[in-house]
């Protein structure tokens, strides 16, 4: 596993695409993101960045396919519209399933 992929809308996607990114899924349905995320779940890619409010939508599938893995990393982060508001914070989830240590502040 080596790759990067994004899934958002169609603004993150084109903007990560000219900044190098090959792999790219343009959603507009919940569906459209489930979809998305099963199909590079079975591929090499290593690191999954989607944004807050799509996640957000798919979260109990993102936590069934994903679960406690490590890989692929999923990066959450806000579309052109900025930041959801959340009561859990997802880098944080995210270093607490990678290294096993929850970071406080």
């Amino acid at each position: 596993m080596s790759s990067v992929a994004v899934i958002g809308d169609i603004d993150t996607v084109t903007g990560f695409k000219i900044g190098g990114v090959k792999k790219g899924f343009i959603v507009e349905k919940d569906e459209d993101a489930k979809n998305a995320l099963n199909e590079l779940i079975e591929t090499d890619i290593s690191i999954i960045i989607i944004t807050e409010k799509i996640a957000d939508n798919i979260r109990e599938h993102i936590n069934k396919k994903i679960g406690s893995d490590v890989l692929p990393m999923i990066i959450e982060i806000p579309d052109k519209f900025g930041s959801s508001d959340r009561d859990v914070d997802p880098m944080g989830e995210l270093i607490k399933r990678v290294i096993g240590v929850e970071m406080v502040k």
